[in-house]
């Protein structure tokens, strides 16, 4: 996903309405999400769907890697060998945590 072009990239709600076609396609065109304001704040974003993917991505990557940084603090931690008969175990039973 590209950056905001803040001269390009924000417009009202009302312009947003009338336009609606206008503003998706260009932000498939140019990449760039479009803001939308509602009494001079913003109201909400437009994304290609495939940078909302991307962004969910990123989310669940960085959800996971804290996840694994909290269980390394904790002691939550499996050895080689563990982890190795876990995943043998989990084969052998279609188990799937």
């Amino acid at each position: 996903m590209k950056n905001i072009s803040i001269a390009n990239d924000i417009i009202p709600i009302g312009e947003f309405k009338t336009r609606i076609s206008k503003w998706i396609k260009q932000s498939k065109r140019t990449g760039h999400p479009i803001i939308i304001t509602q009494n001079g704040k913003p109201a909400a974003v437009v994304l290609t769907p495939a940078d909302f993917d991307q962004l969910q991505e990123i989310k669940q990557f960085t959800e996971s890697v804290s996840r694994g940084l909290s269980d390394a603090e904790e002691g939550n931690i499996l050895t080689t060998h563990e982890l190795t008969e876990e995943l043998e175990k989990r084969r052998l039973t279609g188990f799937t945590k």
